[in-house]
């Protein structure tokens, strides 16, 4: 069958070809360029956005139970498990938790731990989900972007081949994997619906021997909700040092709930009797793809520039802001720390953009930013009407945008995503 679009013969075939390797695709770059043979088979907007919706056919002789797999990046393989119900349906979406684990340091060589289950950790038994259990080792602890781009490659794969549901992403972790936790939603907030770190301590990253890696920013916090538990007599990391932190962010307008475990050490003893609350904060949280606030500080690293629907373009270091929600790294801990006001000190120049939408109007209140980028999705803006965006309290843009299906392609190859589609980038340039 024929359609004509615009003087050019549209092949039905052709185009449920092209949608054929983009779905078959095994990685965000394979999709990109089974993207562009999508783009030039004439498909309109409309057609392609709600193909995009609809997702891709999951096949239903996929693995189930314990799943061991790897991936190499480089000379380094980072070996990963699944835990996947022996009842998977493709036909309907899970829920997925990425588990952490601790003791880092301990593990001298990339390899893969225990028998690959989740074991103790598992939730209530009726709460069906699939578990994604990475590995990490003292060369490549979780504080680092190599980990963060490993989390992002696998989780990509596993949606590639599971039907997740990417709004019901969680991202859990104990000790160091739970410390873990903070580094991620301060420098990768977009993937994950909600942060649940149990027996973590988030100024371990403040310590330099720990080497965490680039700029870390406790403002990006105010994204997501957090799950928290620390126990009373845990020897590393016990409550007297962990509640003022718990209160500071709280009091800043992070979305904390918070189970002190007055008694317990640094173990889980507690899980049994905390795991039915700790499903029931994730059933509350799902993720928002297209949150209507959104805040966002970085140091100018493309990898990590990103939260949602919102990119910081460039760094501005004399642009400065009076109207931002108060820095949530300023924490004067007097009797802790005497010398340092703040949480994690920063060593280069970094901006910040806090954003809310409303309809089709933005309004940004920036600091050190001088350019950024909003993606514009159907389902947040009406494009038959003009879009208008507001910074630091002057118009920048007031007018009616067009969708483009490359843009629409390039963003859904890059987020493999079915409820975050884009139709529109809107570049700001604010000086």
């Amino acid at each position: 069958m024929l359609a004509v679009l615009s003087g050019v013969d549209v092949s039905a075939q052709s185009v449920d070809a092209a949608f054929k390797r983009f779905w078959e695709a095994r990685n965000p770059q394979e999709a990109g360029r089974a993207a562009a043979d999508i783009v030039r088979s004439g498909v309109t907007f409309d057609e392609a956005l709600a193909r995009l919706k609809r997702g891709r056919p999951y096949r239903p002789d996929v693995p189930r139970g314990i799943v061991r797999l790897s991936r190499r990046s480089g000379s380094q393989v980072f070996y990963y498990d699944l835990n996947v119900p022996a009842t998977y349906d493709p036909s309907r979406t899970y829920q997925l938790r990425v588990q952490l684990h601790g003791g880092v340091m301990g593990q001298e060589t990339s390899q893969p731990r225990g028998d690959g289950s989740i074991g103790e950790m598992a939730g209530p038994d009726e709460v069906e989900q699939i578990y994604l259990l990475p590995c990490s080792w003292k060369d490549a602890p979780w504080w680092t972007d190599a980990q963060l781009e490993n989390l992002r490659a696998i989780l990509d794969s596993v949606k590639r081949t599971y039907n997740i549901d990417e709004n019901r992403v969680v991202l859990a972790g104990v000790s160091d994997g739970a410390t873990a936790a903070f580094y991620v939603a301060m420098r990768d907030t977009t993937l994950f619906a909600s942060f649940l770190p149990l027996n973590g301590y988030v100024m371990v990253l403040a310590n330099p021997s720990v080497g965490a890696e680039g700029d870390l920013y406790p403002n990006n916090f105010r994204n997501k909700p957090f799950f928290i538990v620390n126990g009373g007599a845990d020897a590393l990391y016990p409550r007297r040092l962990i509640d003022p932190y718990i209160e500071h962010l709280t009091n800043g307008g992070v979305i904390v709930d918070y189970r002190p475990q007055p008694t317990s050490g640094h173990n889980l003893s507690w899980w049994p009797e905390l795991k039915e609350d700790f499903e029931a904060f994730v059933r509350a949280y799902p993720r928002d793809p297209l949150p209507t606030f959104l805040t966002w500080e970085n140091g100018g690293d493309e990898s990590t520039n990103r939260a949602h629907w919102l990119v910081i373009d460039r760094i501005s270091p004399t642009r400065e802001s009076r109207q931002l929600f108060p820095d949530l790294d300023e924490f004067d801990m007097s009797e802790e720390q005497p010398s340092s006001p703040r949480l994690i000190t920063h060593m280069g120049r970094y901006g910040r953009v806090d954003l809310w939408r409303a309809g089709n109007s933005v309004e940004a209140h920036t600091r050190g930013v001088g350019a950024f980028t909003l993606l514009l999705s159907p389902d947040a803006f009406d494009f038959a009407q003009p879009v208008k965006v507001v910074v630091d309290d002057r118009v920048v843009f007031e007018e009616r945008v067009r969708p483009s299906l490359a843009t629409l392609m390039k963003w859904a190859a890059r987020d493999n995503d079915r409820t975050m589609l884009f139709g529109v980038e809107l570049q700001i340039e604010i000086e």
